[in-house]
């Protein structure tokens, strides 16, 4: 995985801020998956993933609530799911209590592509916190999630 230049220069009135930090690591994170996702060659891509791991945890679910439980685009979703059942990843079916609803199902492919892409972001995940110590990576992942849940 290659990772991203940093930048140039940074004012120093900007770089030990917050903000900064946050945003620079965001962007290195992003690039991280990004290239691990394109090593991987087969085209699937973090929406792949997150829908695959959303119906394997709460089950099957309409394409709407898929879409509002993962936080993607509507029309995101449809795309991805397409892509997802041509490859025998997802199954959608009609909805007997609404026919306009489609009920999306993750098949047992996809559960085992689930897995595997799984360690693709094990990879990320190190690769990313590779500075930190243990102690270091759990502190980091508590105060992230204060800061995503405030």
């Amino acid at each position: 995985m290659r990772e991203p230049l940093p930048p140039r220069r940074t004012p120093d009135r900007q770089k030990d801020r917050p903000t900064w930090l946050l945003g620079r690591a965001a962007a290195r994170s992003s690039a991280l998956l990004a290239g691990a996702f394109a090593e991987q060659g087969d085209g699937l891509r973090g929406y792949h993933y997150r829908l695959l791991a959303a119906l394997e945890q709460w089950g099957p679910e309409s394409q709407a609530d898929l879409g509002r439980d993962t936080g993607i685009d509507r029309s995101d979703v449809t795309g991805a799911l397409q892509e997802l059942e041509e490859r025998g990843l997802v199954e959608r079916e009609e909805d007997p209590a609404n026919r306009r609803r489609k009920i999306v199902s993750v098949t047992p492919s996809g559960l085992a592509e689930l897995l595997r892409l799984d360690e693709v972001l094990d990879g990320v995940q190190e690769a990313l916190l590779a500075p930190l110590s243990a102690a270091q990576r759990r502190q980091y992942a508590e105060i992230m999630a204060l800061l995503a849940d405030a």
